[in-house]
């Protein structure tokens, strides 16, 4: 039995802070019974079950700080499971408001485009803020919300966040990307508009409830991310790494946070409906595809609790080509008949070639991202694009394939207007 939450202190207030839910997000190929993408299934499982814990807590207010759904223009069984169970902890809690910021994956392009999260204002109590950032006070919790979607943080000028008047409370909600983020498990788009940490003012705030980074994080005494409810990430791998350095592997939840003399954080995990299994890597250096394949069998054999209906990665350095292509076929299937999916990372040995065209110099070949840096710096730009710009970004996406081409996206032309 769950543990009841003790009440908050006299005169205090109690906050439930969401983040990145993600309704809509879709993954792999299996399909539920009813014919529903099974990522998308636990997606909605994980945001169910992070409502009845936070009814369980009984907060005072609610806060979702971004990225409700996973795309701007979700499928209707989405639509409609949020707009329900949103509905379902308004009818359980009638006292408490709930503000919804829009994220990145929430905002269409156009301010003309209309935009889903409008539907929920439907519900009586529910406060959705889009575009521009705009203050709230509830007057009868004393308490003042500075609500910042995603639109703002990257309008020039920004708005000023800062708090207003005597309220004893004051929050600021907001979407948006802290400069210095450890993003190894997804890194940023380019162009991605950043915040300094010092542009929050967070000794002025009571709270400052943030979401877009997926890895709950506090970034100051009272400033954190709640992170995601699931692994919605590209690469959930670098996810959990983070989660592990933080104490807190493979775990997804939400913030309960306590105000009111001193404040207090406290993360909730919320069960999920399968793990992610990152097998320890394997040095395959000198093995054949026989000895691989026996490796990988034994790792997959020592999982705890079996492999079945989880997803998996096996990540082996250091395979040539021909190892690759004589891997046992057979036990790979069977790999990922039982998993919900299975993912095998082989990586090719580093190339290495004796000094000549193309080489650095030191027996080494030249990198990806030397080449194309090389050749950005000899090409004619289109007009208007900015060489030093295009260059730095065409090596940062080059790097990124070579650090981990399993996640890369390559999107240097359009991103860079060429």
């Amino acid at each position: 039995m769950r543990k009841r939450q003790p009440p908050p202190a006299p005169g205090g207030l109690l906050i439930a802070h969401l983040a990145d839910l993600h309704l809509g997000f879709r993954q792999h190929f299996r399909q539920t019974a009813q014919g529903i993408n099974q990522r998308e299934a636990d997606v909605a499982q994980a945001f169910r079950r992070t409502l009845d814990a936070v009814i369980g807590a009984r907060p005072d207010v609610v806060l979702i700080a971004g990225d409700l759904f996973h795309s701007v223009r979700p499928a209707n069984p989405a639509i409609l499971d949020a707009f329900n169970q949103l509905r379902r902890l308004r009818d359980a809690l009638p006292d408490a408001p709930v503000v919804i910021v829009a994220g990145d994956h929430d905002t269409p392009r156009s301010v003309e485009t209309g935009t889903i999260l409008r539907l929920f204002e439907a519900i009586p109590g529910v406060s959705v803020v889009v575009h521009e950032a705009r203050r709230l006070v509830f007057e009868s919790l004393d308490l003042s919300v500075l609500a910042v979607p995603w639109a703002a943080v990257g309008a020039d000028p920004r708005p000023p966040l800062l708090p207003e008047g005597k309220i004893r409370h004051q929050v600021l909600l907001l979407h948006g990307e802290l400069a210095g983020l450890p993003r190894e498990y997804d890194p940023a788009e380019y162009g991605t508009p950043t915040l300094e940490l010092s542009e929050l003012h967070v000794d002025e705030w009571s709270y400052v409830a943030l979401g877009h980074y997926h890895v709950a994080r506090q970034m100051a005494p009272t400033a954190w991310y709640a992170g995601s409810m699931e692994y919605v990430s590209r690469n959930p791998w670098g996810e959990l790494k983070q989660e592990a350095a933080l104490g807190r592997g493979g775990q997804k939840g939400w913030l309960l946070v306590r105000l009111g003399g001193r404040a207090s954080v406290e993360f909730q995990p919320v069960p999920l409906a399968r793990r992610h299994i990152d097998l320890p890597p394997i040095a395959a250096a000198g093995m054949d595809a026989a000895a691989l394949g026996s490796a990988v069998a034994r790792q997959v054999a020592a999982v705890k609790g079996g492999i079945d209906h989880q997803i998996v990665r096996q990540l082996a350095y250091d395979v040539p080509r021909l190892v690759a292509r004589e891997l046992d076929p057979v036990a790979i299937r069977e790999y990922k008949t039982r998993a919900l999916h299975f993912l095998v990372d082989l990586r090719r040995p580093e190339p290495r070639r004796q000094v000549g065209v193309g080489g650095t110099g030191d027996g080494r070949a030249r990198t990806l991202a030397d080449i194309v840096s090389d050749y950005l710096e000899r090409r004619t730009p289109s007009p208007g694009v900015d060489r030093a710009q295009l260059v730095a970004l065409g090596r940062r996406y080059m790097e990124q394939v070579e650090r981990d081409p399993g996640v890369a996206t390559v999107a240097v032309g359009a991103e860079a207007g060429t």
